[in-house]
């Protein structure tokens, strides 16, 4: 029995199952410790395809529980996030149920992201990800000082605008580097250095600029490529 080609699978269940007890804790109230086990899936998301391309155990069989662990964690667990943080700022219950686009939408971009090939070195749509770490960073953001940014309109919004980048068709940049040299990583080290300066301003808070800077550093990507094109 070949122990190592199950390494990876293993991992990925590991993401599978940080994401269910991240969807308990969510459900008790505790969207802290949920957003913590969401955070720890996606360190574990990242190890099983590195550990699946330095064992060179890679099958189709990986590739589908990992979409199916994504979708769970990705998907249902920051969309309960945000359900119950809707649930805060409203007292129509109803209002709450918006959050599910996140868990519908999330599908959507697995379902895509599984048969488009051209998703190699760059993403047509968010990651869901880098979704999920946007939407799990609210977790954060009503408790801290600057929870004053914070409404129910906002986190209406927020659902419904990131469920749409999910599927929009905007390229947005990998952080993969096949070199190290500036002139082809400028996106990328760019993207790093600004991230860094954010951490170290705003701590954990800083999570939520990260992923809209990343949109934004991406979006302009796009654009002067256009330009050097024509």
């Amino acid at each position: 029995m070949n122990i190592k080609k199950h390494i990876p699978n293993t991992i990925t269940c590991g993401n599978l199952f940080c994401g269910c007890l991240g969807i308990v804790f969510a459900f008790k109230g505790d969207l802290i410790f949920a957003t913590y086990l969401l955070w720890l899936a996606m360190v574990l998301d990242f190890f099983d395809g590195f550990a699946a391309r330095m064992l060179k155990v890679s099958s189709p069989i990986g590739k589908e529980l990992d979409s199916l662990a994504d979708m769970v964690t990705f998907g249902v667990l920051p969309a309960v996030i945000m359900y119950h943080l809707i649930g805060q700022y409203s007292e129509n219950e109803y209002l709450s149920f918006i959050a599910f686009t996140i868990a519908i939408f999330s599908a959507l971009r697995l379902a895509k992201f599984n048969i488009d090939e051209r998703q190699q070195s760059v993403f047509i749509g968010l990651p869901t990800p880098a979704n999920a770490l946007f939407i799990s960073s609210f977790a954060f953001i009503v408790t801290s000082d600057y929870s004053s940014f914070v409404s129910i309109w906002v986190l209406l919004a927020v659902s419904i605008v990131f469920s749409l980048l999910l599927i929009a068709p905007v390229e947005l940049f990998a952080l993969k580097f096949k070199s190290f040299s500036w002139k082809d990583n400028k996106i990328r080290f760019t993207f790093l250095i600004i991230s860094v300066l954010f951490i170290a301003i705003f701590k954990i808070l800083a999570i939520s600029l990260i992923i809209i800077t990343y949109i934004g550093l991406s979006l302009i990507n796009n654009t002067v490529n256009k330009q050097s094109v024509t």
